[in-house]
């Protein structure tokens, strides 16, 4: 494991201690919120660092008791049960400090935009795009977030051959980033007759929403298109021409949006353009700090197969960490924290271990 950056630690802890001292007199309301902002985000990785120095100093003073010969026989047993307690505490808290000091994405506090498509398997491809919906929209109600669907094309049968939303809240990215990829479902359609099970795939795509700062497109580098609107089974047909399609001329990317509002199509469009702009910058800055870069979550390839879903057998299994968990009715309502923060952890594990490497 690599050692803890004990000059970084006082730096956070001189620096907390300086924030806290200039709240504490009473600053103008715009300097009060910036310090208030630093303040949160310093909190966390201070007070383990203070639990740490904490159970450095009980340490210290246990092992001091066990050296003088003076100390009676009682007091060392007692000294000798805590040793292992305490030893343990410094270790986990090491192991937390170095992941809370972990160089930050600087996309994981942001809402995200949500892509999900049918892939291989017909109209039951799309009824399953469909359940992939419902779980990020049921997880995203957890965890208090808000969906909004900005476009949509239905299946035949049900569910989506294709749907975008944006999920409004603090940390979306972060959790989700990992799901990027190709899910696969293994289950007997309700159409077949012989009970045969059926593989169909979705492929799922969740990009940091941009903002106007991160992003700039200029009015010269797109083309905009407007079309007439068509609902699905010729129901809710729009008849105006308000359906908005959007080409970035530099990078070919093209973006649609058919609600029935024009200037809402536009925006919402720009909305989902400017991300995948975004997106398609931090992949290549990635790319270019080192060529073979890949986790051992994946490479967040749109590609690669990430993830099974064996109705059957109740069986969910992620591939990229070899993680099998037998509760697949209480994922697909939503309840998928554990492979969430499985992924998580293992992304920081492998940042550790990159970490420990680099050191001398």
């Amino acid at each position: 494991m690599a050692k803890l950056p004990v000059e970084k630690m006082r730096e956070l802890e001189r620096r907390f201690g300086e924030i806290e001292a200039r709240m504490s007199a009473g600053p103008a309301a715009d300097v009060y919120v910036k310090l208030a902002s630093e303040y949160a985000e310093l909190q966390p990785v201070v007070g383990k660092i203070r639990a740490y120095e904490k159970a450095l100093a009980e340490l210290s003073d246990l092992e001091s008791l066990l050296e003088d010969k003076s100390v009676d026989r009682e007091m060392r047993d007692m000294a000798e049960m805590e040793l292992p307690e305490v030893k343990e505490r410094i270790e986990a808290l090491e192991q937390e400090i170095q992941i809370l000091l972990l160089p930050k994405d600087a996309a994981d506090e942001k809402s995200a935009i949500l892509e999900i498509r049918a892939g291989t398997g017909g109209s039951e491809a799309a009824l399953f795009a469909g359940d992939l919906f419902r779980m990020y929209e049921r997880y995203a109600a957890v965890h208090g977030w808000k969906v909004e669907v900005l476009s949509s094309s239905e299946g035949e049968a049900g569910g989506f051959k294709e749907i975008i939303a944006t999920i409004t809240g603090k940390g979306v990215f972060a959790k989700l980033k990992f799901e990027s990829g190709v899910h696969r479902v293994q289950r007997v359609p309700e159409t077949e007759a012989g009970g045969r099970i059926h593989t169909s795939a979705a492929t799922v795509a969740v990009l940091p929403e941009a903002e106007e700062i991160d992003i700039e497109i200029r009015a010269e580098d797109i083309r905009i298109d407007t079309m007439r609107s068509s609902g699905a089974g010729g129901q809710h047909v729009n008849t105006t021409d308000s359906a908005v399609r959007i080409t970035h001329l530099p990078t070919g990317i093209v973006v649609t949006s058919s609600e029935k509002s024009q200037h809402q199509n536009r925006a919402k469009a720009m909305q989902v353009l400017r991300s995948r702009l975004y997106d398609a910058e931090r992949q290549r800055a990635d790319s270019e700090r080192s060529a073979d870069r890949k986790s051992q979550v994946g490479s967040g390839d749109r590609s690669e197969r990430i993830r099974t879903y064996n109705f059957p057998q109740g069986r969910v299994t992620d591939h990229r960490i070899n993680l099998t968990l037998y509760k697949l009715d209480r994922m697909m309502v939503g309840e998928i924290d554990e492979i969430v923060d499985a992924l998580m952890a293992d992304y920081q594990a492998s940042r550790l271990a990159q970490l420990g490497e680099q050191q001398p």
